[in-house]
């Protein structure tokens, strides 16, 4: 029975160390995990941050009156008549 004594023994000292392996592989498979949670909340907060700022750029746009747009228009006029004024008073003179 000595023989099946050593046995037992050395096969329960066997599956503990594939246990404490499998303990091992599990906390670090965890604090990956964990890694990975940290790093996905933090990419979705960016996320989140990049799209109020559009929606509020883009609001402002929308609701900001573009006042360049109207002294181009006046400008343009402005030159437009000069410029064919000039060209009447050349064919006149000819």
């Amino acid at each position: 029975m000595s023989k099946m004594d050593e046995l037992h023994d050395l096969l329960v000292t066997n599956v503990s160390k594939v246990t404490e392996l499998l303990n091992k592989k599990e906390k670090e498979a965890v604090k990956e995990e964990k890694k990975k949670s940290t790093a996905g909340i933090v990419f979705a907060i960016i996320g989140i941050i990049v799209v109020v700022a559009a929606a509020a750029y883009g609001l402002y746009r929308f609701f900001a009156p573009d006042y360049l747009e109207d002294f181009e228009d006046d400008f343009d006029d402005d030159f437009e008549d000069d410029f064919f004024d000039e060209d009447d008073e050349e064919e006149e003179e000819k």
